[in-house]
């Protein structure tokens, strides 16, 4: 992999049941089991597939028009598989996108279907890999007992 392709976080505990996670560029996050108010790894499933569409469809309509109003709502369902193990299932991503009256709000207005499609199809890069389907790796790396 090269510096242009490569992402990472870390996560680090903190206490029992919470984790903070660290981005390269010094942002954070509260992850926990769900007992407070931060969020769960499903939280932030949700919140990367949205996300990632919403910064796409962000982008790409607001060269036309300023929305007035934008919001995302990411919902599924939570489920034990025949397997006996868990996954999400009927993922959904729902955008509620206005923009002002005008020709430049006709413009944005046009471009958000085909800007929601193109993310999915090709931009999201977080859609695409639930959607696709990509191994994960769990390895176990040795670090020095404490003494």
């Amino acid at each position: 992999m090269t510096e242009d392709t490569f992402r990472s976080v870390a996560i680090e505990r903190s206490s029992l049941g919470n984790y903070v996670v660290r981005n390269v560029r010094g942002g954070s996050v509260s992850l926990g089991t769900g007992k407070d108010g931060s969020f769960t790894p499903v939280e932030l499933l949700l919140a990367a597939i949205g996300g990632c569409t919403a910064v796409d469809v962000d982008h790409i309509t607001s060269r036309r028009a300023e929305p007035t109003g934008f919001t995302v709502a990411v919902t599924g369902d939570k489920i034990r598989d025949e397997a006996g193990g868990n996954r999400m299932q009927n993922l959904r991503v729902e955008f509620t996108v206005t923009f002002p009256e005008g020709a430049d709000g006709d413009q944005a207005r046009a471009a958000l279907p085909r800007s929601l499609q193109q993310s999915h199809d090709r931009l999201c890069t977080v859609s695409r890999t639930v959607e696709l389907g990509t191994a994960v790796s769990i390895v176990e790396s040795s670090a020095p007992t404490a003494e």
